[in-house]
């Protein structure tokens, strides 16, 4: 399709007349089929609220063809609408539009559509499983009509991938805000996600999904990459390289591809088990894994010829974590470090596949028999916690990677609790990413060149490593470590080939680095040196965007980490400083009703208004979060908001008086 007759098909949103169904393509990852949860009168409700978006002249057409996705699939996803052109991160002159900020959103979504980063394209899922964009193919027509059409003088509202409307509004105020599954909390179960999203009338947008801001694996790349080398340094003696760690994992959809991808940059050799084909075999075709096989043995034995080489290599085993898990654990292999990133957030519909059967006969199970399948879900949990405690009995560092699976073995009853009722093993947010990088404000910064240029990609490389590299400079020593991890990534980023899809890059930065690069990325698109307009974001998992008391404020103790201030807080403050869309979820890594969380983007245009608000928006984004962590008594977030308070006069942060633990043991 020509750019001319792309346009034309943006445009026109939902055809007038109905296009032909198009064929069902096997040879890309589809959703599993969701279970049937739904009344008939549900059904004939949710047929009906399909067809809202179509002229009743199309009812007696698509009624019959809806009930049939509902049943075949459990989702009615309108296929028949799924657009002929390619969805991708175009260039964003090619997007057609009235505002630049709203052509970059349109860069932004396709590019979460991309058939080379989106996990189900036509299901409208991301990553995660259930990570959606839109519930249905007509809210993705209507959207992007409406992004088209809009100027800087309107907001587009969406209710969970629904396009309520165009509203009257200005040029400071967000042109998109996006809500994704926000229920009455006693609604927030994960069958109260099936039969809400079967009905059409609340999605799943996990994190940066539902809010256009994915960039592939590349996004957790680098979050993956410093979590595997502070492991290393945590079991590794001061100054020891990690050449010739093991590290063991699983799951290569989606974001978890990202793990031996990290592996290799870290140093280690790593092994990640998947039970898909096509994802194991995308990624090592991507060229993000060095070898693939579906021998359990060979897979080990791989590990131990490149261990005794101390040679970086990333190892996809293709079959079941736990018989990987448990086959280590007989040999008894030395493990050096140990986690999952199956998505375990959704463990009943796809999220985590159990052992002693395929993929195909657990699709048909989850279907068909949910509750025997649910029984070999926690069977399975129970072998994977034994094998894994028999590895660290012997020197193995395990920690939760954030996708739930503490959570989840806890609830399988699995051997995975103390004696005082914590869990035996850390969240790598708690030993790792929490102390050292979300306490001091470090987080997931990332953007995107929206000339989908690799030049332009490039000179934002550079520009960003000689900000950090004079910012590193003059740091204080509480921060010396992660400034030289981040001038390495940087440094190392264009000949790791992290591309995927879009011109993007992510880089842990704080709020001055962040604020400093933004300035320059500015100037540099005014001085014509970058030739079109920059999308700033990060990912949720961040600083002060979520609360989530498994992952991201789990080093959080003073029992707010259950509270969900800080994330409500977050957006609304980055809406009136700036930000160009924002977004709140509840659901994302860890589960549906087990977080909530915010996102925002924002377009760099060379303007000054451009200037004004990032400087405005990204210090509140950090500092709240900042903030935070500093009442709840954590030392990194008490240092850092104190040096926040003495560079800025405006800002005033209450500081908590600190107790000595002698004086509340006496009480008891």
């Amino acid at each position: 399709m020509g750019l001319t007759d792309f346009q034309k098909a943006i445009l026109e949103g939902i055809p007038e007349e109905l296009p032909k169904t198009p064929s069902y393509n096997r040879n890309i990852s589809h959703a599993p089929k969701r279970k049937d949860i739904l009344s008939t009168d549900e059904k004939k409700l949710a047929i009906k609220n399909a067809l809202r978006y179509f002229d009743p002249k199309h009812h007696a057409v698509l009624a019959p063809e809806f009930k049939k996705e509902l049943e075949k699939y459990g989702r009615i996803y309108m296929y028949r609408f799924r657009p002929k052109y390619k969805i991708t991160a175009r260039s964003i002159e090619e997007f057609p539009h009235q505002s630049k900020q709203t052509a970059a959103i349109m860069l932004m979504l396709s590019n979460n559509l991309d058939d080379a980063v989106a996990q189900h394209p036509h299901e409208l899922i991301t990553y995660g499983g259930n990570g959606a964009v839109f519930q249905n193919w007509a809210q993705y027509l209507v959207t992007m009509k409406y992004l088209a059409e809009m100027t800087d003088e309107q907001t587009l509202v969406l209710y969970s991938g629904h396009p309520m409307g165009l509203y009257p509004s200005h040029k400071d105020a967000p042109r998109v805000v996006v809500t994704n599954g926000m229920v009455i909390p006693n609604y927030s179960k994960p069958d109260d996600w099936e039969k809400f999203n079967a009905l059409g009338v609340s999605q799943y947008g996990q994190m940066t999904a539902g809010s256009f801001m994915y960039i592939g694996p590349q996004g957790i790349v680098h979050g993956t990459t410093i979590t595997v080398l502070n492991a290393g340094r945590k079991i590794g003696k001061p100054g020891e390289p990690l050449e010739g760690k093991i590290f063991i994992t699983s799951g290569l959809g989606g974001m978890s591809g990202a793990q031996p991808k990290a592996g290799n940059i870290a140093g280690v050799i790593s092994i990640t088990a998947e039970v898909n084909p096509k994802a194991a075999y995308k990624r090592f075709e991507q060229g993000w894994v060095d070898g693939i096989t579906e021998k359990v043995d060979q897979a080990i034995d791989m590990a131990l010829e490149f261990q005794k080489k101390k040679e970086p290599h990333s190892i996809a085993y293709l079959g079941n974590i736990v018989d990987l898990w448990e086959r280590l654990a007989e040999r008894n292999i030395r493990v050096d470090m140990g986690s999952d990133q199956t998505s375990l957030h959704n463990p009943w519909a796809g999220g985590y596949y159990p052992v002693g059967l395929t993929l195909e006969e657990s699709n048909e199970m989850m279907t068909n028999n949910p509750e025997e399948f649910k029984k070999r879900v926690q069977d399975s949990l129970k072998r994977q916690v034994d094998a894994i405690n028999k590895l660290t009995s012997i020197g193995m560092y395990f920690f939760d990677y954030g996708n739930a699976f503490l959570l989840e073995s806890s609830r399988a009853g699995a051997d995975i609790m103390k004696t005082d009722g914590n869990f035996k093993y850390p969240s790598y947010v708690q030993d790792i990413m929490g102390p050292m990088c979300f306490d001091y404000g470090f987080g997931p910064f990332r953007w995107v060149c929206t000339s989908s240029k690799s030049e332009d990609l490039d000179l934002t490389d550079n520009i960003a490593m000689e900000v950090l590299e004079e910012i590193a400079a003059t740091a204080p020593p509480e921060i010396t470590q992660q400034m030289k991890d981040n001038i390495r990534w940087i440094r190392e980023a264009k000949e790791n080939k992290l591309v995927v899809g879009s011109q993007a890059r992510i880089l842990y930065a704080d709020c001055e680095g962040r604020t400093k690069i933004a300035a320059a990325f500015n100037q540099a698109i005014k001085d014509g040196k970058i030739s079109a307009p920059i999308v700033l974001g990060r990912d949720h998992h961040d600083v002060s965007g979520t609360d989530s008391p498994y992952r991201e404020t789990s080093n959080i103790y003073d029992g707010s980490q259950f509270t969900a201030d800080m994330a409500i807080q977050n957006v609304i403050g980055d809406a009136f400083r700036g930000a160009t869309w924002v977004s709140i979820h509840n659901g994302g890594g860890v589960g549906w009703g087990e977080v909530i969380n915010g996102g925002f983007g924002m377009v760099l245009d060379g303007s000054e208004d451009a200037d004004r608000r990032l400087r405005k928006m990204l210090y509140w984004d950090v500092n709240n979060g900042i903030s935070r962590r500093n009442w709840a008594r954590n030392d990194g977030a008490i240092f850092a908001i104190k040096r926040a308070m003495d560079a800025e006069p405006n800002l005033k942060v209450t500081i908590p008086n600190l107790t000595d633990n002698d004086v509340i043991d006496k009480l008891f």
